[in-house]
């Protein structure tokens, strides 16, 4: 039943399931408390760019792919507003917890690594799951998506969130102070973001920049989800699925191995 650590012996079982769901919950209800700004504010940037795509092009665009172009386009820009919510959570979550100098709190808690890396994870997976199905909902009403796939669009949706809240996590370790963590979103996730075929589909792009955008693990991300709701892609959406496991693999192992070391987190 009990199992020794460094600090004694643990009275939790093999994982801490009340620890880390009271860590998630703490990360919701965070975001939660804010709600106009993380939920709302996403929907409003979306429906923005829509507007401003059809003002700019409007009927002069024919179809992406045989579909209407801001249909092509609505899924990109969801996945892309899920992706960036999700990193936003956990990093700017962790980036302020050592900012304030409360990062104490959770290290001292009887959470594993694993357990820490669960509970900030889930917050940001369900904060990209909310985004996605209020803009979903937001699209199905004004522009009459419906969605095609709901295992592929949910399977997507979960994987992005999943990926990114690990991918913020790393950030927010990394980061010592916002103006880190401001440039890794500016010159890391925001690039990767808008050039990876939210826009547009990499068959209009040059051999060398398609070759480019199918090393981007965004790519299978935000054509994954459109597949999903709209059930046309650029590439195999099998495939996509494979590269979005084995990229959330790889960024978990990541943050979980410097959450274990305590990088950049202990004195």
């Amino acid at each position: 039943m009990s199992i020794d650590t460094d600090h004694g012996i643990r009275r939790f079982g093999r994982f801490n399931t009340l620890g880390t769901a009271t860590l998630a919950s703490r990360e919701i209800r965070r975001f939660l408390n804010v709600w106009a700004q993380t939920v709302m504010a996403p929907l409003i940037n979306a429906a923005l760019f829509l507007l401003i795509f059809t003002i700019a092009i409007g009927p002069r665009r024919g179809d992406v792919m045989g579909v209407e172009f801001l249909h092509f386009l609505a899924p990109g820009l969801l996945m892309m507003t899920v992706i960036q919510q999700a990193f936003a959570n956990t990093s700017s979550s962790l980036a302020s917890a050592k900012v304030q100098g409360n990062i104490v709190d959770t290290l001292m808690a009887p959470l594993s690594s694993a357990e820490v890396l669960a509970g900030y994870v889930a917050g940001a997976v369900a904060r990209g799951l909310i985004v996605a199905v209020v803009i979903a909902i937001g699209v199905w009403l004004f522009l009459g998506v419906q969605i095609a796939h709901p295992f592929w669009a949910l399977a997507f949706w979960v994987l992005g969130s999943i990926f990114m809240g690990a991918l913020g996590l790393i950030a927010g370790i990394y980061a010592q102070k916002f103006d880190q963590l401001a440039a890794i979103t500016n010159f890391l996730v925001t690039p990767l973001a808008f050039l990876s075929g939210t826009f547009y589909s990499i068959d209009a792009l040059p051999g060398f920049m398609q070759t480019l955008s199918h090393a981007n693990p965004f790519f299978y991300l935000i054509d994954g989800a459109r597949f999903g709701m709209i059930g046309v892609s650029d590439s195999s959406p099998v495939l996509g699925l494979a590269v979005a496991l084995v990229s959330c693999l790889v960024v978990l192992g990541l943050a979980w191995g410097w959450l274990e070391k305590g990088y950049r987190l202990k004195p």
